[in-house]
């Protein structure tokens, strides 16, 4: 077994008395990929935070090359060996590559560059990934990948003995990650220790040595990637056991001859960002899509939407093709769609409750046509009553309401557009249990009506207590899809593990 160069033990981390960290345990060694997985919230940008000195623990520590560290910032993680590339390449365009791989660390003389010493380390640092570039061309210039080698090379140049990379492939296409997967069994080949974080089961499998999980803040386990059934990594991440899961044969799911197709796609794709997928949805049937984070839920929700526009496929409304380039013409086609992200993406936090609710419509109208104030305050009392808004009027501010209620004015928002089909992302996330409730009755409610529901959530019971059928995706891409019967907890999860070999 190759030697520990890096150990964090007992690593803890509160941010006003929530713990994102709890009691963590982290050991990379040398020559391995490690892979470090969780959901959302399972504490894994607040641990690389912690490794690289952005963070310092409230208790435990760091070990590395067997001395205790206590990195107070990113340069003295640097100066220590551990270096991060993070998903948004942290580079600055306009300079050159050899500029960029020297950042904060060019070589001067009498406080003068030293052009040759930089272009000499520069390919120095690239040539230990295979690659021989111009490194005097600007680094937008170049592909999104080769801006990943960049920064890898970067870290190279510090002679960093550990290398962080935080989702490196999101942007990437199937060539260019197979690319950089080579890169990383060279520096692995080369004695790095290689900390790879990401939501691709694919890719952790296809990499990585070992395996670290964490849920809610807290370690999990630490795992031999070879002798990780998918089933069991699902299951630690998620907080389920899934041992017992009978093997999922495959089917194939045929509308019913009474089913009105509302909407369909046929092969619909974004290069980088979802795989072609077929989908359809009948008037009064809540579809659900369902898959691991990165599994591309919301990017599915916001190419039908219009917010990311696919370069292949076809939509269909009403066995009409159709061209959805803007959210404004999502919305004339009979589309909603209500974002998981509802504080930043939803709500105007300092307008009313009235003044929120009425948002869609009055876009709608342009700006030049405004909504009679009698008809804003008809429109907001109905939906307060509709969906039993806790407020104390229509003119509080949408802020001081709860998560729920806030939620429910969201649905109302598009609910007033009156909708043949409403895209619903996460929209129990974050609100309490009786507020779930009541939401979850309100789609059945709407499917009851004949409305079209495309119903996306991480929480599997509610998709299984929700949907008539389930769309499984797993890593940018369709692998299954369950109706009737078919649709349980562990039959979902199956999908999702389940691979050819």
């Amino acid at each position: 077994m190759s030697i520990p160069v890096l150990r964090a033990q007992n690593i803890s981390k509160a941010f006003q008395g929530v713990k994102a960290l709890d009691g963590v345990e982290l050991t990379l060694r040398t020559g391995e990929i490690h892979a470090l997985m969780g959901e959302n919230g399972a504490g894994k940008s607040t641990l690389i935070k912690v490794l690289t000195g952005v963070y310092t623990p409230d208790s435990g520590g760091i070990e590395f090359d067997g001395v205790a560290i206590a990195p107070g910032s990113t340069r003295e993680a640097e100066a220590a060996g551990i270096s991060t590339v993070y998903q948004e390449v942290n580079l600055i365009p306009t300079l050159s590559i050899a500029d960029n791989i020297l950042l904060g660390r060019q070589p001067r003389r009498f406080g003068c560059l030293r052009k040759g010493e930089m272009k000499r380390r520069a390919e120095a640092a690239l040539a230990r990934l295979g690659l021989k570039l111009d490194v005097g061309q600007p680094l937008n210039s170049c592909s999104m990948a080769v801006q990943q080698m960049v920064a890898i090379a970067r870290a190279l140049d510090i002679q960093a003995k550990v290398l962080i990379l935080d989702e490196p492939t999101s942007s990437l296409d199937e060539r260019e990650v197979e690319f950089l997967f080579g890169i990383m069994r060279k520096l692995r080949k080369d004695g790095m220790a290689i900390l790879f974080v990401t939501h691709f089961l694919d890719q952790v499998y296809a990499v990585s040595d070992r395996i670290t999980v964490l849920r809610n803040g807290k370690f999990v386990g630490d795992y031999q990637a070879a002798e990780l059934p998918r089933l069991k990594l699902i299951g630690a991440m998620l907080g389920r056991n899934f041992e017992e899961m009978e093997h999922l044969r495959e089917e194939t799911a045929h509308a019913a001859p009474s089913r009105k197709v509302f909407l369909e796609t046929h092969k619909l794709g974004r290069r980088g960002i979802i795989n072609p997928i077929d989908l359809n949805i009948a008037a009064g049937e809540v579809v659900g899509l369902a898959g691991l984070l990165g599994s591309g839920r919301t990017e599915t929700a916001k190419m039908l939407f219009g917010i990311d526009l696919p370069d292949q496929g076809e939509i269909q409304i009403e066995g009409e093709k159709v061209s959805i380039k803007s959210a404004r013409q999502a919305v004339q086609h009979g589309l909603a769609f209500c974002s998981e992200d509802r504080k930043s993406e939803g709500l105007i936090p300092h307008l009313s409750v009235r003044e929120n609710l009425i948002l869609a419509m009055q876009a709608s109208r342009g700006p030049l046509r405004l909504l009679p104030r009698k008809e804003q305050d008809a429109l907001a009392a109905h939906y307060i009553r509709a969906l039993n808004i806790k407020t104390p009027n229509a003119e509080a501010q949408i802020s001081n309401l709860s998560g729920g209620n806030q939620q429910k004015v969201m649905l109302a928002r598009w609910l007033a557009m009156q909708p043949k089909l409403i895209i619903l992302d996460e929209p129990t996330r974050g609100i309490d249990v009786g507020a779930k409730a009541e939401i979850e009755k309100l789609v059945h409610s709407l499917k009851s009506q004949g409305m079209a529901v495309l119903f996306i959530s991480s929480d599997m019971e509610e998709i299984v207590r929700t949907c008539q059928r389930v769309v499984v995706l797993r890593d940018r891409k369709k692998v299954g899809e369950l109706s009737g019967e078919d649709i349980q907890v562990n039959r979902i999860m199956n999908v999702i593990a389940h691979h050819d070999e």
